[in-house]
């Protein structure tokens, strides 16, 4: 049997706004500690893990492990329907995930579950050289400026600022935050902007972002909240520039 009350529906439908931005099917994997996935998307770019610990939850029951494999864009499809003051209910029936919005009325749905052909992924296991904390608010609002003048954004920190850039054809943008962490060494990487905003759609999941940065490194990004009931983490490959 597995079944899980959660109260505050912006959790889940925050976590899956920006991960069926990246994949468009997962393997929820539960047992009695949780719910928890890891995925890659089709062009091997971006790596995305979420991890729901039982604690997070009002009501969570797992009496045995169970993977239960979705697509992503219905699931997202549901949840955008519930309310702010809806309570979430997540059960298993025969070949459905059951999700219950209750709250002024009770609303009933159930998502076909899918067969998944590849096996599921792991994280690359990567030493970065620096890791520092943002506020997610200014990390999203970069992007934002960036895009004004490129596709693509440059990262950099150093001992004292996290820096992000691009130079376009019309115009360049240079953002800079003092980051206030013990950073000995000096990190640079180049992303696709569309990929990085993807990520960035998981805005009610954090106050604050943690990144890992290395030199022509894949971008970390980790959410985690208050209560550490809950981490939602990726991994971007960095974009090669050409010398062309």
């Amino acid at each position: 049997m597995f079944k899980a009350e959660l109260s505050d529906p912006s959790i889940l439908k925050t976590s899956f706004d920006a991960i069926s931005s990246i994949v468009d099917e997962v393997q929820l994997q539960t047992d009695s500690e949780g719910v928890r996935l890891n995925a890659l998307d089709r062009s091997h770019i971006t790596f995305v893990h979420l991890e729901l610990k039982a604690s997070l939850f009002d009501e969570y029951v797992c009496d045995e492990p169970q993977q239960i494999n979705i697509d992503t864009d219905e699931l997202m499809k549901v949840l955008k329907r519930s309310k702010s003051n809806d309570k979430v209910f997540l059960s298993l029936e025969e070949n459905n995930l059951v999700i219950t919005f209750e709250g002024e009325a009770k609303r009933k749905f159930k998502i076909r579950l899918i067969d998944i052909e590849y096996d599921t992924p792991s994280p690359p296991p990567l030493t970065y050289p620096t890791e520092f904390d943002i506020p997610f608010a200014l990390l999203k609002d970069s992007i934002n400026d960036i895009d004004i003048f490129s596709d693509k954004i440059t990262f950099m920190v150093n001992g004292d600022v996290f820096k992000a850039t691009a130079e376009g054809e019309f115009g360049d943008a240079n953002i800079e935050y003092i980051h206030g962490e013990k950073i000995e060494t000096e990190a640079s990487s180049v992303f696709s902007l569309e990929k990085v905003r993807e990520m960035l759609k998981a805005d009610k999941f954090s106050d604050i972002a943690t990144i890992n940065l290395g030199d022509d490194m894949p971008l970390g990004v980790s959410l985690k909240m208050i209560s550490e009931d809950g981490e939602l983490r990726f991994m971007l490959a960095p974009r090669i520039e050409s010398d062309d």
